[in-house]
This record gives C-alpha cells, sequence and structure tokens, in this order.
C-alpha cells in the first residue's frame, strides 16, 4: 500500500571518516516542487561537495535519482531503493554531504547515502496515499463569495485563479470527493454550475 510523508523532515547522520551527511525529506505533489526543494538546499548549504537527490511520484508515475558528481549509481539509486522499499510515493529525499577528505569508495557511499535516508526516513509519519484529481470550473465575479464557501467545505487545494471576464478556478482534491465539489458548486450557484459531460 502507497504512502507518503506527512511533513518535511531532516536528519543528520553520525559523521562518516570526517564527512559529514544530512538528508531532508519532503512530501512532494510534482517534480517542480522536489526540484524547487533540491534547489532550496543548494541556496541553504552552497558550501556542500554534494546534494543527491531521489524522489518518488505515483501520478504519474515517476522515479527520479541523481548522485551530483559522486560515482554513478552510488547516491541517487540507494536512496531511490529506500523510497520503493518504503512503498513511498511523492516523496522527495535529498542527502547533503559535505566531504571529509577521506574516500568512502562506491561501496561506502552507497551504504552512508542509502543509509541516511532511511534513517531519516525512519523518523517521518506517514499518511496513506490518496489518489488525487484536478477540477477546473468558471464562476461570475458575483458568484465568488457563495464559491469560496463551497470550496471551504471541500478537503482540497486551490491551484490557480484567475480574474478575467470571469473568475476561472483549479482545485486538486481526493478524486472520491469530486461528485461532493460539484454538488457543492451546484448548490453555491443555484445549479449554475454542474459537472460537465465526459
Amino acid at each position: 500500500m502507497a504512502r507518503t510523508l506527512r511533513s518535511r523532515l531532516r536528519f543528520e547522520a553520525d559523521p562518516i571518516k570526517g564527512s559529514r551527511f544530512i538528508a531532508t525529506a519532503a512530501p512532494v505533489g510534482n517534480e517542480d516542487e522536489a526540484r524547487a526543494l533540491l534547489e532550496e538546499l543548494r541556496a541553504e548549504w552552497p558550501d556542500a561537495s554534494h546534494h543527491c537527490w531521489a524522489w518518488r511520484l505515483a501520478a504519474p508515475a515517476i522515479e527520479r535519482a541523481g548522485d551530483d558528481g559522486e560515482p554513478s549509481g552510488s547516491a541517487g539509486r540507494p536512496m531511490l531503493a529506500t523510497l520503493t522499499g518504503r512503498e513511498l510515493v511523492d516523496t522527495a529525499v535529498i542527502v547533503t554531504r559535505w566531504f571529509g577528505g577521506t574516500k568512502l569508495g562506491v561501496g561506502g557511499l552507497v551504504r552512508a547515502y542509502g543509509g541516511t535516508a532511511a534513517q531519516a526516513l525512519d523518523t517521518g509519519t506517514y499518511d496513506e496515499w490518496v489518489a488525487r484529481s484536478i477540477v477546473e470550473f468558471t464562476h461570475t465575479h458575483a458568484e465568488t463569495g457563495p464559491v469560496e464557501r463551497a470550496l471551504s467545505t471541500i478537503d482540497g487545494t486551490e491551484l490557480d485563479v484567475h480574474w478575467g471576464t470571469e473568475v476561472r478556478r483549479s482545485v486538486q482534491l481526493p478524486a472520491a470527493d469530486i461528485d461532493m465539489l460539484w454538488a457543492a458548486l451546484a448548490d453555491a450557484t443555484n445549479g449554475r454550475i454542474t459537472r460537465p459531460l465526459e
């Protein structure tokens, strides 16, 4: 059963032959969010030797990993294996390393990166992964108040609002709640907003 990390976490492993390893893991909804986390850590720790990373997304199914200059397959892949082994999706993990002067060898790097990621993820709390969908709709400016009240009753995340001649909204929510959303919007707008025919 797929799971996802509930909130961001950070874990520092015991130093290995002078090298320092810090893992940061976070829930992510898409690759842009995962890449933004990676860039945030690069900006936070510009003096680090490496920022190796792995993430798994559920929909669409994407698995990626990067070694950031470490020998190929010695960092990102073991971290990705840690995510896969724990059946985690919509989750990114980045392990930042400061080189301590002693080379660890490929086997040592695999253990260091995979182990740091695993120890970090062992400290996390998780939720069962829920399939989510995106719903887009438009409404008049006069309907803004009732529509926003209807949206507040749904477990959704507003992704985008465009104010033009009409208001265009994009909302992400659990797929199981789509019927409830359309019913709430129809009620809020006296039946003007209804589920489109598929």
